[in-house]
């Protein structure tokens, strides 16, 4: 097989043809004028799905390398940080702040479940009384390893109110884009997310959005920061450039990505993504796979699930990969324990139904007890009320 008939992991996605044909372009003189309208075009066009009149600064990297900066450029060593996580990719935001010498406060939640504000709120309160007021708050808002996003909007609030002088610091890398985001609204001092994910583009990219406040702490931060350094890339993106040379394919493709996205509507995607996610949870429960995640909390672009008591990851996936179709396994702690679907981006809701059919079809297979056809039915039906229009 050359290729993959369905990739549904969470990230890098499915690429539309028109997002393809473009990455063969020729190069264009990223010192030149074509590349000042390119960067200028794409800025707008990104300020208006962050919703928020911020710069957007583009990094050559990936979404982890977003997430560095938004650290490495707003905060010095033993500034308190308040990390919370969910998952992995929470694990990995503290990881960062404690390797640049941050000192890291944990809030940690278990794995399946969202923070709470309140929680957040006495932690925050805890270390301002303890005489270490947090500098920052991390906060990651869709969980890609269980399938949860965060309740955002709530957890900023909470956060102003009980450290008003913190900054909020978001990893927006796999639900922006795909699910309401209010970056300005919500009060988000510096928002990360990568190309690879709901923007339905290749990796290599992040986009960094960065307020007011937190262009005032970067004039006192001090970690050590070169190729990531966020105001070199203002200054350059003043004359229609990046510092260093950017992945120019990758930004031609995110022009066209984006405005394929506009001219859907970002309510139309909001809602297709939801009938995706609906369609993917029913689909996997009508087989009698247990979900991971908390269903308030559930994420609307990946779905993560316990393996059935006697299945293998490994063999389950080989029978998945012979039949076209590619899904993630656990990470961390929950390595061979579940399965995830991504479905974000380039995704309809007849994608997700035909990976459920093939799940089912192999879990049939490997003799679990299940109903042929009833994965694919419940996940229409899902769909379907989820958005009560032909999907």
């Amino acid at each position: 097989m050359t290729e993959p008939l369905n990739l549904r992991i969470p990230g890098p996605t499915p690429l539309p043809d028109a997002v393809r044909e473009v990455g063969s372009q020729q190069m264009l003189n990223h010192r030149g004028p074509e590349f000042r309208d390119l960067i200028s075009r794409v800025g707008e066009r990104l300020q208006r799905a962050f919703r928020t009149r911020n710069d957007i600064l583009t990094l050559t990297c990936s979404g982890t390398g977003g997430m560095e900066a938004a650290i490495v450029n707003h905060l010095s060593p033993t500034d308190p940080v308040l990390a919370v996580s969910i998952g992995s990719f929470g694990d990995r935001f503290a990881k960062i702040a404690q390797r640049y010498g941050a000192d890291v406060v944990r809030y940690d939640v278990e794995w399946g479940n969202a923070a709470d504000p309140a929680a957040l709120a006495d932690a925050l309160r805890a270390m301002a009384q303890a005489g270490r007021p947090a500098r920052a708050v991390l906060l990651t808002h869709n969980e890609t390893s269980t399938g949860v996003t965060n309740p955002l909007a709530e957890l900023a609030a909470a956060a102003r109110r009980a450290a008003p002088d913190s900054l909020i610091i978001v990893d927006g890398v796999s639900g922006l884009g795909a699910v309401p985001f209010e970056a300005d609204a919500w009060e988000l001092d510096v928002v990360a997310t990568g190309s690879q994910k709901s923007w339905m583009v290749p990796p290599g990219l992040a986009m960094v959005s960065v307020s007011a406040r937190a262009w005032q702490a970067a004039e006192r931060a001090t970690m050590p920061r070169f190729y990531f350094d966020l105001a070199e890339a203002r200054r350059f993106l003043g004359k229609g450039e990046t510092p260093w040379t950017p992945a120019v394919s990758v930004l031609l493709q995110l022009d066209v990505a984006l405005e394929l996205l506009e001219r859907e509507g970002y309510e139309q995607i909001f809602a297709r993504h939801a009938a995706c996610g609906a369609a993917a949870r029913a689909g996997l429960k009508a087989m009698g796979f247990r979900l991971l995640a908390d269903h308030h909390h559930a994420s609307n672009t990946v779905t993560a699930a316990w393996l059935p008591e006697g299945v293998e990851w490994s063999g389950l996936n080989r029978l998945l990969l012979d039949r076209g179709l590619v899904l993630a396994g656990g990470q961390g702690k929950l390595a061979g324990s579940i399965l995830r679907i991504g479905h974000l981006g380039a995704v309809s809701v007849a994608d997700v139904v035909s990976a459920i059919e093939t799940i089912e079809r192999a879990a049939h297979e490997l003799g679990l007890p299940l109903e042929l056809g009833a994965g694919p039915r419940a996940a229409r039906s899902a769909a379907h009320e989820a958005v009560p229009t032909p999907a």
